[in-house]
């Protein structure tokens, strides 16, 4: 089972299309659902006003357009931002290590991006490509809707290996108004009406001095949202039934392992989800690449996934932009962090062959099926049934067979998406507001790219 979720975290939790959907491979549980019944649907019988603004810069045109200090934009396949000539040195101390050393930098600057949805809340996601003597930094500065400005706060520090720096959020930043818990931005008291209006991302990239090694961003941007507290969500239409075919993973044989890493593979909720997609895209890992995992245990890329997600300062796997990250590691992977709106988005993606992981919270008696209940959990969705119930590869499963299940959808949607739920004690606590990754190809087909500009997402 995944960690449970400290309060202080975040305000609010948050191959051609056709060979891809196929039949179920294994029969589900004998679990029996009524027939879906008839529902509204989205309010109002058709898309309402989209509580997220996704904002990615990814083209050349969008790196040519920002602010750079010793930064080069870089055309080709896959245009991005890299070290040209250092603009200055400096010293870091890594929190986690006590060791201190020097790295040239260089920086990017957005534009001011300004939210078509005035947000209580923004998470940034970047892609990246780190070698050996390379890490970068992000930052977010927004404009609140008075008029004021937020402070430059640190959305990450990140290499994709570990032995340079740990990869870390950073603490305690608040400037009285809002506060970063972990990777999410968050205004302090959205009931006062004080939204982010704006914002510009900062990129530093660092190398080691004197050397010509540098990080490589292919994309980066941010989610903002203003999803409304609620308890229950509308219920959507079933579509069309589809299953994709992604590998199955428990987290649960992971048990003790590796315990340094979140206290082993109970924990591992996140990184088990983000490697059953990158596996479904072809990604793999090399027998180099997990030398360093206890040859005895099975499903090591799920160790090494952990790794390679974790948060030195969460002390867990589960920061999400951290996890997106990981995935664009992949050749030919991309990932972003967003909210959806309903089941009905997650069906767009699943027919144009796209999985999701989603995250959630709920008591053992709201998700029928499921045998526990959890404060904060990840899995991926991979298809829907005939009545338009839900196929998830669920990672909290006591063996890599019994990974997929069927649940419910009206109780899965309402626990996916809600903003407020009850606990075991009968308190008022968040849930996770539709929290999404998403991870698909960095050249998607015309469908695809079709079904990610429909949920929002380019």
């Amino acid at each position: 089972m995944s960690q449970a979720e400290q309060p202080s975290r975040r305000t609010v939790l948050a191959a051609a299309v056709a060979a891809a959907v196929v039949g179920s491979t294994a029969p589900a549980a004998a679990v029996t659902f009524p027939a879906a019944g008839t529902s509204h649907g989205r309010p109002g019988g058709g898309d309402p006003a989209r509580p997220v603004d996704n904002r990615f810069w990814t083209t050349y045109t969008d790196w040519r357009g920002g602010q750079a200090h010793g930064t080069l934009a870089v055309a080709g396949a896959r245009p991005g931002i890299r070290v040209a000539a250092a603009a200055g040195t400096t010293d870091y101390t890594d929190p986690h290590t006590g060791t201190t050393a020097s790295w040239e930098y260089a920086t990017w600057t957005s534009p001011v991006h300004r939210l078509t949805v005035p947000a209580t809340e923004a998470v940034a996601s970047w892609n990246a490509h780190t070698p050996a003597g390379t890490w970068l930094q992000v930052e977010l500065k927004g404009t609140y809707s008075d008029g004021t400005d937020t402070p430059w706060y640190v959305m990450g520090r990140w290499a994709a290996g570990d032995q340079d720096i740990r990869r870390t959020s950073v603490d305690d930043q608040s400037d009285g108004r809002s506060t970063v818990w972990t990777d999410t931005f968050a205004v302090d008291e959205p009931s006062s009406g004080l939204r982010l209006t704006s914002y510009r991302l900062r990129l530093t990239l660092y190398r080691r001095p004197g050397t010509r090694l540098t990080p490589t961003v292919w994309r980066a941007g941010a989610m903002g949202s203003d999803v409304p507290d609620r308890f229950t969500v509308p219920a959507s239409t079933p579509g069309t039934a589809a299953e994709l075919a992604v590998p199955r993973y428990s987290q649960e044989v992971h048990a003790g392992q590796y315990p340094e890493y979140d206290n082993g593979g109970e924990a591992w909720c996140s990184p088990t989800s983000s490697q059953m997609i990158i596996e479904y895209w072809g990604g793999r890992l090399t027998p180099e690449q997990l030398a360093w995992v206890n040859p005895d245990y099975a499903d090591p890329q799920i160790c090494h996934a952990a790794r390679y997600t974790y948060d030195h300062q969460y002390a867990g796997c589960g920061n999400w932009p951290f996890n997106a990250a990981y995935a664009a590691t992949f050749p030919g992977l991309q990932g972003v962090v967003t909210r959806l709106g309903s089941l009905t988005d997650l069906e767009t993606l699943i027919a144009a062959g796209i999985p999701a992981i989603t995250s959630q919270s709920f008591l053992k008696t709201e998700l029928t099926g499921a045998g526990y209940g959890t404060s904060g959990h990840l899995m991926t969705v991979i298809g829907f049934t005939a009545d338009g119930h839900v196929i998830a590869n669920d990672p909290a499963s006591v063996s890599d067979e019994a990974v997929r299940r069927v649940y419910r959808r009206r109780e899965f949607e309402n626990i996916w998406l809600r903003t407020k739920r009850y606990n075991a004690s009968g308190a008022v606590v968040s849930g996770t507001g539709g929290v999404c990754y998403l991870y698909f190809p960095a050249q998607p087909t015309p469908r695809q790219r079709q079904a990610l500009a429909a949920v929002g997402v380019r």
